[in-house]
């Protein structure tokens, strides 16, 4: 039905069970294919209201998560309490005073402090925002490449980060701490100071997502916006009640000044901005591959979500996975990882649609293999070892989301498929033209060796007439010299021969 498709699998199963499978979907039809390429995503599912939070039934107002953001919702003079410090919120609390929203109260909700980074201006704050804005359009599209050359800037600027910050090496580390001081720094000189405990992360730099920033933290000023680290507990018919006790700082430290006490909120509107379900890759798609098991199941039973370059799993012959598990960073862009993810997909499709192969399907051995490497590597990053919890890793610390490499060497390894690793049937075309290019392969190599033996024959002719020739120079040189220190000789005094 036109706009279900705006909706959560969750909202859509909901509407099913009260209104009938027809209030969701006009008509079914199966769809046959050779190729099948999921390009789902990750932030696709957000994640529900959490179970333990008792009241919701009881609530008046209206909630809503804010990727689906509802927008028949009236903010104006209402108070509207913000679950989530996020990138999403960090982006969306500081317009909630302002037009077209002019909300009455913000109270936002937050369960830990994330770090936050300064946007830097444009070309590392050399440029002023408003001359970047004026001359970019203006002389970009005059001056080919340019484009290209600045993108080309900052991804080089990322890769570096990710070596000085995210790796498990000394000198990340050390960077670290002095990053971690700069942002504190940062942090204080901006928002009150009421805020400067529960602002202060306890974990590592970059273990948690981190949220680069234009606008939150100086929202924080607004008398309008209020943030805090006590939990909702319940709701009413009109309001929340937050604690007792609290999340961030630990509600053991006696010497922390954060509140602790119990108290009742006016609520008219609660907009989650608690995230997505990340570690559910491919939801709400049900993926059956040979045997009739699932991709889920074989998820399960081996640990967690996974897939060779984040692409394919074996027992599932032709299919594709754009964006795949262990195929995002912490530092650079996604588009980027996709755009290779497409490359490395079309390689594939361009040989089946050719007719030259029947089916590609990673080799089970590879894939398990390629999943220890990913697992064992990340340990060592600080997604592991920084201290935090987060979306990244699951309870049982598995990590399907992060590459453990850089950019760089994930672009390579989409440049250039290991098709050893891969159990491939040809076609008789295909079967036809893989036997010529081994022959030409053959010949090619045979071609060299002879080549090779006619230069070293060549080689070794010329190396005996250089050799007679270097010796026949030397032996005039030396007799030249003699005959020269003779004829010297012979010009001395008679007395200056014996002195």
């Amino acid at each position: 039905m036109p706009g279900t498709g705006d909706l959560s699998s969750k909202e859509r199963q909901k509407m099913i069970a009260e209104k009938g499978r027809q209030s969701v979907y006009l008509k079914e039809e199966k769809v046959k294919a050779r190729i099948i390429c999921s390009a789902a995503g990750g932030l696709v599912e957000p994640n529900a209201w959490p179970e333990n939070i008792p009241g919701r039934d009881q609530f008046e107002g209206d909630i809503f998560h804010s990727a689906r953001w509802d927008y028949n919702v009236d903010l104006r003079e209402k108070d509207v309490i913000v679950m989530g410090t996020g990138c999403s919120a960090a982006q969306f609390v500081p317009r909630l005073p302002k037009e077209p929203y002019n909300v009455k109260s913000v109270t936002q909700v937050m369960r830990s402090p994330p770090w936050v980074v300064p946007q830097p201006g444009p070309l590392l704050g050399l440029v002023k925002q408003e001359t970047w804005e004026k001359w970019t359009p203006r002389i970009f599209p005059k001056i080919p490449g340019l484009g290209r050359a600045y993108r080309t800037f900052l991804f080089c600027l990322t890769e570096v980060e990710f070596f000085l910050i995210f790796t498990g090496k000394n000198i990340a580390a050390k960077t670290r701490k002095k990053v971690e001081a700069d942002l504190v720094r940062h942090m204080n000189s901006v928002v009150p100071q009421q805020y400067h405990e529960i602002l202060h992360p306890s974990y590592s730099v970059a273990c948690k997502r981190r949220i680069h920033d234009a606008f939150w933290l100086d929202s924080l000023n607004d008398p309008k916006i209020d943030l805090t680290t006590q939990p909702i507990t319940s709701l009413q018919a009109k309001g929340v009640t937050l604690g007792p006790g609290r999340t961030y700082p630990d509600p053991e430290d006696k010497a922390s000044k954060a509140p602790t006490d119990e108290r009742h909120l006016a609520a008219d509107v609660i907009i989650l901005a608690n995230g997505f379900e990340l570690t559910t890759w491919l939801s709400p798609l049900r993926v059956v591959g040979k045997g009739g098991v699932t991709m889920q199941e074989v998820w399960d039973e081996r640990g967690g979500p996974q897939a060779y370059l984040g692409n394919a799993m074996d027992g599932f012959p032709n299919f594709f996975i754009i964006f795949g598990p262990n195929t995002a960073t912490g530092h650079s862009s996604v588009i980027l990882a996709s755009e290779n993810m497409v490359e490395y997909t079309l390689k594939f499709i361009k040989r089946i649609l050719r007719k030259e192969v029947k089916t590609f399907e990673v080799k089970k051995e590879k894939e398990i293999a390629w999943t220890n490497e990913m697992q064992e590597k990340l340990k060592g990053t600080v997604w592991h070892s920084g201290g935090c919890h987060s979306w990244y890793k699951t309870a049982n610390d598995w990590n399907s989301i992060a590459y453990p490499y850089s950019q760089i060497d994930f672009s390579i390894r989409c440049m250039f498929p290991k098709w050893s690793d891969w159990n491939i049937q040809y076609t008789t075309k295909g079967l036809i033209k893989q036997r010529i290019r081994q022959t030409l392969r053959v010949l090619a190599l045979l071609a060299g060796i002879v080549g090779l033996y006619h230069i070293r024959k060549d080689v070794r002719g010329g190396l005996k007439a250089f050799d007679s020739l270097i010796k026949q120079k030397v032996k005039f040189g030396l007799l030249g010299l003699l005959g020269w220190v003779q004829k010297g000789v012979r010009m001395l005094p008679e007395q200056s021969r014996f002195l």
